[in-house]
């Protein structure tokens, strides 16, 4: 990938980072589906707690600190993501954490996700992004899927910035087995400015 330049994704935004999911090859360090990263083997009360239980969704290294993943958890329970996907209530985990490897184990595997890898991206301008199908866009601006006030005016006072989209259309065909996570849908990742 080239070298990333962090003010035109974050700040002017006339670039982004977008990433493909395709067949799982050991190629690529990043993954959805499948098993939960090594780094969470001994972490199972810190992800599920008395109220919520989760399965893991997928981990990206992150380009801007390679050193580290970011992970993604869903509720298992659709129900509490539905009534729970609006910040500031949102039942999402996102955990940034050293790489790991895949785990052994199947703590947090989703059974209607079939495992596949997610390449390491490549810097495109804003304009094409928005004209391209993708599966990770990271920086610029998101492309949402509804423009409504209320998805975005909490998350404007409180001064959080877009900073990646995980959009469903970007899916190859064989990665879901039954209903997709976010029925068609995105998850949207904004960080906070302050």
């Amino acid at each position: 990938m080239q070298m990333i330049d962090y003010n035109d994704i974050f700040v002017d935004k006339t670039h982004c980072l977008v990433f493909q999911a395709c067949t799982y090859t050991e190629e690529f360090m990043s993954w959805i589906g499948g098993r939960a990263p090594a780094f969470f083997d001994d972490k199972e009360d810190l992800i599920n707690n008395s109220d919520r239980k989760y399965h893991f969704y997928l981990s990206l290294v992150n380009p801007l600190q390679k050193s580290q993943m970011l992970s993604i958890f869903i509720p298992i329970d659709f129900e509490d993501y539905l009534d729970n996907n609006i910040y500031p209530n949102c039942s999402i985990l996102l955990i940034e954490h050293p790489i790991t490897p895949e785990s052994d184990l199947d703590i947090f595997t989703n059974p209607g996700l079939v495992k596949h890898s997610i390449d390491n991206g490549e810097i495109v301008s804003e304009k094409v992004a928005m004209n391209q199908s993708f599966f990770i866009k990271m920086g610029g601006y998101p492309r949402l899927i509804q423009d409504e006030e209320y998805y975005l005016s909490e998350l404007t006072n409180d001064s959080f910035d877009f900073m990646f989209q995980v959009d469903e259309d970007g899916y190859p065909r064989t990665v879901v087995k039954g209903n997709m996570p976010f029925n068609f849908g995105a998850l949207y990742v904004c960080i906070c400015s302050n």
